[in-house]
């Protein structure tokens, strides 16, 4: 059922041509968006393929700064491709990754190469998450966007990558371990 839906699923420049929130805003984030240096030879040295299925929509503003990071970084790395779909027409599967609770967005389901998922990230960096659920909550929406992005700029996605690339090689080294 994952392989159908990571094969049915878009590509990054797919979702950008029927982006219709915000859509200069993701092509200008991809075209702006640097992988940092080492990250790439970090998931391409994990050993298998991988699979990136990242559920989002198009008006999600942590999606802005995780999406055309994340297909930069697959970009770079030949073990890893990546497909896109939306939350909204994916319900079931939301809901089998929610964030206390909610439907919280993007997240990033990590698929081995027989499309068997072995882990997930999301929908925020944990540091920023924490921030958000605790000292955020307690601000004007308009504020704790803010800084959010704020956070996101000084951050140059370090911290997205690093949390990734951590998912993929812990699944790597539960591939072929069943459960007792």
């Amino acid at each position: 059922m994952m392989r159908q839906r990571f094969e049915s699923a878009l590509t990054f420049a797919e979702f950008l041509e029927q982006a219709q929130a915000n859509a200069a805003l993701w092509r200008d984030a991809y075209r702006l968006v640097r992988v940092p240096e080492d990250a790439a030879a970090r998931l391409a040295a994990i050993p298998g393929r991988w699979h990136f299925l990242v559920m989002v929509e198009d008006w999600c503003g942590d999606g802005v700064n995780v999406l055309p990071l994340l297909t930069r970084l697959a970009e770079a790395a030949p073990n890893v491709d990546l497909r896109v779909i939306g939350r909204d027409d994916n319900a079931d599967l939301m809901d089998t990754h929610l964030t206390n609770g909610s439907r919280s967005i993007p997240v990033v389901m990590v698929l081995d190469e027989d499309y068997e998922e072995r882990g997930w990230w999301g929908p925020r960096p944990s540091a920023l998450q924490q921030w958000v659920m605790d000292e955020g909550m307690a601000l004007e929406k308009s504020e704790r966007y803010r800084r959010v992005r704020t956070w996101y700029a000084r951050d140059r996605g370090r911290t997205i990558v690093d949390e990734v690339i951590d998912v993929v090689a812990r699944a790597a080294g539960d591939v072929g371990v069943s459960a007792a």
